[in-house]
């Protein structure tokens, strides 16, 4: 089949949270103009981006129209169903799901666990032939691509055998003749991949999600179903293999009734652990064959990124581990050639100069190691990678925090340092937080400034402050309430910022010529506008006079208004 689309998709602006920079453990996001998009070049299709999104702003792709298309080609199609199935929909019977699938159109479901058996046969014959090396399992997808692209001198670690998916489909494929199709079906997102990069082995892979919907959308109630002797897998029921979802679940198939030790078997699951797991394996020289069995899900696949999150990850490792059954024989005899090169493909790691991140941070305000907060916020562990983000394009500005708080701070102070009105803002102590120079003029002698006031209680400064706490009390806000203060009147707006926590005042003095004029500018507008109506009613009597009192009102307005009286030029006429 031909390549698809991209894995991941946009469908709306994020919220600015960050929070898929922030759990990416390669940090393969790119932020513009308000979207955080995946850079796939980067990706290693762990999921995280999609689990952690507050407002579903990215999408894993769609390929259940891929899936009815098989179907409906004539071909044969099998369906190689992952082993944590059992975790997905407690205490559904296997036979319930199997019904359902070929009720779909699928020809016979599959566990994936037999390709999981054969590998772990490779595995144990790999590590008896004594050669005293770290081996890395090529089981979980996601881990490999993370080895390829961050960690390649890691590369020849890796077993070189296909996944067990992969293994899988070469079993059905051999059994059944290449001209079937196949499609996975489990958690994992890395599974597209896969079916990309392997098209001869895997048409189209499916998360749980997936087949979710497509049950809902063909009206299939699992529970309700009843299945037959016929409802089984094929070609046979996966026994230790069905243990792979979980944390240490080679191990029984590896191990081949203890001669593989437990000493010799490690499982670390989640990529922060799978790192920490890889550091320095490359100097270390172990007087035995060590395996890695290295996932990228913490607990491994059943917490996948599309797995059923309705239990706890415990029960559903409860679920797997009573449902697996014991090996006929072990060790098994590998029965098919699984043999599989994984070539690195380093991503490119741009080196910046400490001059290139010093001005990248100095463009958000950070002038010295004092400024670097390293909160965090912006998704990046520390202000130096997001300034490091910053030079590749991959982040912006606006995404620190403490530069957008700086840069409204200053806008804010702007704002009231050109407002001709007096502006006061006040805590729910009523002590003075912030206030401009109009409001020092107003309500002092003239001789202090605007900081000295920060602190004070307003009750100190102005004779109306019980007017503050009323609206801090009932949360009403007063508006064009005129006061007389001394042979001024004021006309003030009292209004929450924070409800019962934060004010603000406005009060204009109206008496002074500046506002008279805006005054009856203002009265003159709402006059044309009541006017308007009534001349338009009455227009049939008054003929061509109709219009006299707007004309007489609008010359009123020019008259007064600051364009008018900076230039001296009258316009005429009406409106």
């Amino acid at each position: 089949m031909e390549q698809r689309n991209a894995i991941y998709t946009q469908q709306r602006e994020c919220q600015d949270c960050h929070k898929c920079i922030r759990e990416c453990p390669v940090k393969a996001i790119r932020v513009q103009d308000g979207y955080a998009r995946v850079v796939s070049e980067l990706c290693i299709q762990c999921g995280k981006c999609i689990l952690v999104c507050p407002n579903n702003a990215k999408r894993v792709r769609d390929d259940l129209p891929a899936a009815r298309e098989l179907l409906a080609g004539g071909r044969k199609v099998i369906a190689s169903l992952a082993p944590s199935f059992v975790a997905q929909h407690e205490g559904l019977r296997p036979g319930q799901l199997i019904h359902a699938l070929k009720s779909l159109g699928f020809f016979a479901v599959s566990e994936t666990a037999l390709g999981a058996q054969q590998v772990s046969a490779s595995v144990h014959a790999m590590m008896r032939t004594g050669e005293k090396r770290i081996w890395v399992s090529s089981a979980c997808p996601v881990v490999v691509d993370f080895i390829s692209k961050y960690h390649p001198e890691c590369q020849t670690n890796i077993t070189q055998i296909l996944s067990p998916l992969l293994t899988h489909c070469r079993m059905l494929r051999e059994h059944y003749g290449n001209e079937i199709a196949i499609v996975f079906i489990g958690p994992c997102i890395a599974k597209k991949k896969e079916a990309e990069n392997h098209p001869e082995l895997l048409d189209v892979a499916l998360t749980f999600e997936d087949l979710d919907r497509w049950f809902g959308e063909e009206n299939i109630h699992l529970e309700n179903i009843i299945e037959s002797a016929d409802d089984r897998f094929e070609p046979a029921e996966a026994q230790e293999g069905a243990l792979y979802p979980i944390e240490g679940g080679m191990f029984a198939g590896v191990s081949a009734n203890g001669e593989i030790s437990s000493s010799q078997i490690m499982s670390f699951s989640g990529v922060e652990n799978v790192e920490q797991a890889l550091k320095g394996i490359g100097e270390w020289r172990p007087d035995r064959d060590i395996l890695l069995e290295l996932t990228a899900c913490p607990g491994s696949c059943i917490n996948g990124p599309k797995s059923a999150r309705n239990s706890s990850v415990a029960r559903r490792r409860y679920d797997v581990v009573r449902y697996a059954k014991p090996a006929d024989e072990l060790p098994r005899p590998v029965s098919i050639e699984i043999k599989q090169h994984y070539p690195v493909a380093p991503v490119s790691s741009d080196e910046y100069t400490e001059s290139q991140i010093r001005e990248a941070m100095r463009t958000v305000g950070k002038y010295s190691a004092e400024d670097e907060l390293n909160c965090g916020g912006c998704g990046y562990e520390s202000c130096r990678d997001f300034a490091r983000a910053l030079i590749a394009h991959n982040a912006e500005r606006m995404m620190c925090a403490t530069y957008t708080r700086k840069l409204a701070q200053k806008k804010a102070n702007a704002l009231l340092a050109k407002m001709p009105s007096a502006v006061v803002i006040v805590d729910e102590d009523l002590k003075i937080i912030e206030c401009n120079e109009h409001f020092v003029h107003q309500f002092s002698d003239g001789l202090v400034q605007p900081k000295d006031l920060e602190g004070s209680m307003l009750d100190a400064v102005i004779p109306f402050a019980h007017l503050f706490r009323r609206v801090l009390d009932s949360d009403e806000d007063i508006v064009g309430h005129d006061i007389r203060y001394e042979r001024s009147i004021l006309n003030a707006s009292i209004f929450s910022i924070e409800p019962h926590s934060v004010l603000c005042g406005i009060f204009q003095d109206i008496t002074q010529p500046i506002f008279q004029k805006e005054q009856i500018i203002a009265r003159a507008r709402e006059v044309i506008e009541k006017n308007l109506k009534t001349v338009q009613q009455i227009a049939y009597l008054l003929g061509e006079n109709a219009a006299d009192s707007e004309i007489i009102l609008n010359s009123i307005v020019r008259s007064f208004s600051p364009e008018e009286l900076e230039d001296g030029k009258g316009s005429g006429g009406g409106k």
